[in-house]
C-alpha cells in the first residue's frame, strides 16, 4: 500500500486537500445532529466534500451478526475473566452491547473500518477506482458503501469490475473532508485515526462535544433505543478528553459546548478545520512526537505485564483456597473481591497511581507486583489461613 511520499506527485496539481476530522463525546451529546448540521454548510459555504462516517451507522449491526455465537466465558466463582476490566468496559461502552459479546471482536470492527477509510483514501489521493478489500465483514462493508454513495462520493460499482467503484466528480476534485463521528473515549481510539492522516500526509483535527451528563442522560432518556443510564455514567467516569498539553499529535483540537451555537463558536470550527487542510501532519514527525508514541507503547507494555501476573497470581490463590476445602459460596466471594481488586490495582496503575502505590508514574512491574501480594493476602485472610 502506498504512503504519502509515493502518493505525492500523482497528479501535476499538487497532493490534494484531504482532511479527517474527529468528531467526540459522551453518548446523546449532539455528535450526529451536529454532524448533520455541518456537513451541509462546509458544502455550501467552502464548497468542500464531505463524508460524515456515523461509527454507530455501520457497525453495530456487523457486529451483532459476527458475535452473535460468541458468549463471554463466565468467571462466577471461578478464577480471573478472560478478558481485562478495561476491555469489557469498552465493550459495555460501545453501542451499549449487554456483557455477553467478545471485547476483542468489536476491537477488531473498528481497525476493520479504519481499513476500509484507507482504501477509500487511496483512491482519492491516486485519483482511481476504489477496490473492494479482500478480507471483510460483508454487513459492514455494504454499510460503508451505502454511507459514501449518500454523500456523492462513490457511485456504482465500475462496469469492467464489480470489486471496484467508481469516485464521484465531487470527492476527485475539491477538497474532502472526512468526519468520523463516534465517542472515542480512549485516547488510544483517536490516536489510530491520527496515525492513518501521518500515514498520508492529511490534515488532522479533534472537535469535541462538550455536554454535561445529566443532559446526555435527559436526552438518552427520551431516544427509541435508549441506552443504558449505567452505561452513560461509566463512560462519564472513563472519558479520556483530548489534551493537547499532553499530547503533542492533539494539538489541532477544539471543545464546543453542546449547545452553542454562536458565530464565535463557528469561527473557530471553521479555523481549526482549515488549520488542518493547510497544515498536514508530516509523514516523518519530530522527536516529541516520537517520544509521545514510545511512552504510550512503554505505558501499554507496563499495564500488559502486570495484567497478565495479576491474572496469574489470583487464578493460583483461587486454586490454593479449593485445596484448603474453602466454601463455595466463600469461593464465589473471594473471587468477587480478588476481581474487584485486580481491576482497581490496573486503573490506579493507569491512572499514574494515586490510591495504592502512592508512587510517582514510573514504577516497575515488580514493585506493583509486591503490593498486590499485600493488599490480596489482607483478603485471603478472611477465608483461609495461607502462610
Amino acid at each position: 500500500m502506498k504512503t504519502a511520499e509515493d502518493a505525492r506527485g500523482v497528479h501535476g496539481e499538487g497532493p490534494r486537500r484531504l482532511g479527517l476530522c474527529l468528531l467526540c463525546g459522551l453518548p446523546a451529546a449532539g455528535k450526529s445532529t451536529f454532524a448533520r448540521a455541518l456537513s451541509p454548510r462546509l458544502r455550501q459555504e467552502r464548497g468542500w466534500a464531505v463524508g460524515v462516517v456515523a461509527y454507530d451507522d455501520v457497525m453495530p449491526d456487523a457486529f451483532l451478526e459476527e458475535a452473535s455465537a460468541r458468549p463471554l466465558v463466565s468467571t462466577e466463582g471461578a478464577g480471573p475473566s478472560l478478558w481485562s476490566q478495561k476491555e469489557i468496559e469498552g465493550l459495555h461502552l460501545n453501542a451499549g452491547l449487554p456483557l455477553g459479546w467478545e471485547p476483542s471482536q468489536w476491537k477488531v470492527l473498528r481497525q476493520e473500518l479504519l481499513k476500509y477509510l484507507e482504501y477509500f483514501l487511496l483512491a482519492v489521493i491516486n485519483g482511481c477506482q476504489m477496490s473492494t478489500p479482500p478480507n471483510r465483514t460483508e454487513a459492514m462493508w455494504e454499510d460503508f458503501i451505502t454511507c459514501l454513495k449518500d454523500q456523492d462520493l462513490i457511485s456504482s460499482a465500475a462496469p469492467e469490475a464489480q470489486s471496484c467503484y467508481l469516485l464521484t466528480k465531487t470527492a476527485v476534485s475539491r477538497p474532502l473532508f472526512l468526519i468520523l463521528d463516534d465517542n472515542f473515549y480512549y485516547q488510544s481510539m483517536r490516536y489510530e485515526v491520527y496515525q492513518l492522516a501521518r500515514k498520508y500526509s492529511l490534515g488532522f483535527c479533534q472537535l469535541f462535544l462538550d455536554c454535561s451528563l445529566e443532559t446526555c442522560l435527559q436526552r438518552n432518556g427520551q431516544r427509541p433505543q435508549a441506552l443504558p443510564a449505567e452505561t452513560i455514567h461509566l463512560m462519564g467516569r472513563k472519558l479520556e478528553k483530548p489534551n493537547p498539553e499532553k499530547n503533542a499529535w492533539e494539538h489541532n483540537s477544539l471543545t464546543i459546548e453542546s449547545s452553542e451555537c454562536s458565530s464565535e463558536a463557528s469561527l473557530k470550527l471553521t479555523d481549526l478545520l482549515l488549520t488542518a487542510l493547510e497544515n498536514p501532519v508530516k509523514y516523518i514527525e519530530d522527536n516529541v512526537e516520537q517520544k509521545e508514541a514510545d511512552r504510550i507503547v512503554c505505558s501499554t507494555n507496563l499495564l500488559h505485564q502486570a495484567d497478565q501476573m495479576l491474572r496469574r497470581i489470583v487464578s493460583q490463590t483461587m486454586k490454593e483456597a479449593k485445596e484448603e476445602r474453602v466454601l463455595p459460596f466463600n469461593l464465589k466471594l473471594l473471587a468477587e473481591e480478588l476481581n474487584k481488586l485486580k481491576a482497581e490495582f490496573l486503573e490506579d496503575l493507569r491512572q499514574g497511581n494515586k490510591k495504592y502505590l502512592c508512587f510517582p508514574e514510573t514504577i516497575s512491574v515488580s514493585d506493583a507486583i509486591a503490593f498486590f501480594h499485600h493488599e490480596k493476602d489482607n483478603i485471603v485472610q478472611k477465608y483461609f489461613s495461607k502462610h
